[in-house]
């Protein structure tokens, strides 16, 4: 650690070292990005209700072949959301436990026999990749709002 005195305010420095990481092109799948989509006006982006919950079960949806049904815990209520794992993961039940992003204020939408409450932010499935769940950096409170 350094102790150093700048303009009347003290600067603590701490050093550290980066983790050995290599990432080679067999872990990343390569990536051409797709073009942005058309411009959208800020009060486009004020009507999504994102929101932070933590899933607190993940249930099979017996009449679907990618679909499971998660059971999300938004702080003041829970909401069942359904999303396409089953395909994706291996193990759904992995995922039990973890926060992630929500859009919330979507129409309710019956599929496979079941309804769903909100929708799953995920990344990649729309490039053709193993999708990943958008998550905070940090744990926060449940039912916070992204935006």
């Amino acid at each position: 650690m350094i102790d150093t005195r700048l303009d009347g305010l003290w600067l603590i420095a701490t050093t550290w070292s980066e983790p050995n990481i290599e990432i080679s092109s067999h872990h990343m799948p390569e990536l051409v990005p797709a073009a942005v989509k058309p411009t959208i006006s800020t009060a486009d982006v004020d009507k999504l209700d994102v929101r932070v919950g933590t899933i607190r079960a993940v249930d099979d949806v017996p009449a679907s072949t990618r679909l499971v049904k998660l059971t999300v815990d938004f702080g003041d209520h829970t909401r069942t959301i359904l999303a396409g794992l089953k395909t994706e993961r291996s193990d759904p039940q992995e995922i039990v436990g973890a926060q992630a992003l929500f859009v919330v204020n979507l129409e309710p939408k019956r599929m496979a026999g079941e309804v769903s409450n909100g929708m799953l932010f995920d990344i990649g499935y729309a490039d053709g990749i193993t999708p990943v769940l958008a998550v905070p950096e940090r744990s926060v409170p449940d039912g916070a709002r992204a935006g």
